[in-house]
């Protein structure tokens, strides 16, 4: 853990032009698209959104028609990142007291996660407060204490625009410490996880630090999964190597997007142990004969 830390060593520098150019190669590469994108209603593409496209199609598109739709296991992390969030002011706080808190809190507000709270049954409610304060135990047992000098910031929100604004490449962070020095990277950002490891959290911080790198100019130090069952941290340094990579990811990615959104690209199935979440299984024959195997 102690390399999440900030502190004055291993903090490496980079070019003053290395967002620009970046961003330039972004808009080259996707210039073709601007005649058929709105600057009144950009194309917005996600880390989650990138993730699917670059997975099984007919789930994207799946999920695109049904929209998003909040549930017990997907706001357990909203509602454990508050309570986190929550003890940098409530140092004292228990865990269930900080589960407790976070969800009155988001109860209150005017995002469409209040409105879900409020419309949980009884039993409901209360699975999604064992889930959170499963999470948050599981954070104060295994991450060390955040010092307030490490300029910790739960649920940091960035946005990208591109193609003079028709396109928006978007992502939350769970969270980030430290912060750059001029030229000198000196952020990490940290995604929280349950479950085991996959490929697609290594991408989808790639994509984060992408982000963060147009819209600051810097990048940040580094990225890294901790996995709250197991207590493991993964950690990548970002390199120049890595913007490149996720430059080349994200293009792809959100050309699939477009090209999927408008029609003109035939979806693509592909199967995947991640078909027992997926909307449409019950009326995919692959997907459930994929999963009859690997069950």
């Amino acid at each position: 853990m102690a390399q999440l830390q900030p502190g004055d060593a291993g903090r490496p520098s980079f070019d003053a032009d290395l967002a620009d150019n970046l961003r330039a190669e972004a808009n080259a590469a996707l210039g073709d698209l601007i005649p058929d994108l709105d600057p009144f209603d950009p194309m917005f593409v996600s880390k989650h959104q990138l993730s699917s496209v670059l997975g099984c199609q007919v789930r994207f598109l799946g999920e695109e028609d049904l929209g998003f739709a909040w549930s017990v296991p997907m706001a357990r992390g909203s509602v454990a990142h508050k309570a986190l969030e929550l003890s940098n002011f409530m140092p004292e706080a228990s865990p269930i007291e900080l589960v407790n808190q976070a969800l009155t809190s988001l109860v209150d507000t005017e995002q469409s996660i209040g409105d879900f709270l409020a419309s949980l049954s009884e039993l409901e409610s209360a699975e999604l407060r064992g889930l959170a304060l499963d999470s948050v135990s599981a954070f104060f047992e295994g991450f060390p204490p955040l010092k307030p000098k490490w300029r910790p910031n739960f649920e940091s929100r960035r946005r990208v625009e591109l193609l003079d604004g028709r396109l928006v490449w978007s992502a939350k962070f769970d969270l980030t410490l430290g912060q750059s020095r001029g030229l000198e990277a000196g952020k990490a950002i940290i995604d929280f996880k349950t479950g085991g490891t996959n490929q697609n959290h290594v991408d989808d911080l790639r994509f984060y630090a992408l982000v963060e790198t147009l819209r600051f100019q810097v990048p940040p130090r580094l990225v890294a999964s901790y996995y709250l069952d197991s207590g493991e941290l993964a950690v990548e340094e970002v390199t120049v190597a890595v913007l490149e990579a996720a430059l080349a990811r994200a293009l792809h990615g959100t050309r699939e997007v477009f090209g999927l959104l408008a029609g003109v690209v035939e979806p693509r199935l592909a199967p995947s142990r991640a078909c027992r979440w997926c909307p449409l299984l019950a009326q995919c024959q692959a997907g459930r004969e994929f999963l009859a195997e690997v069950t």
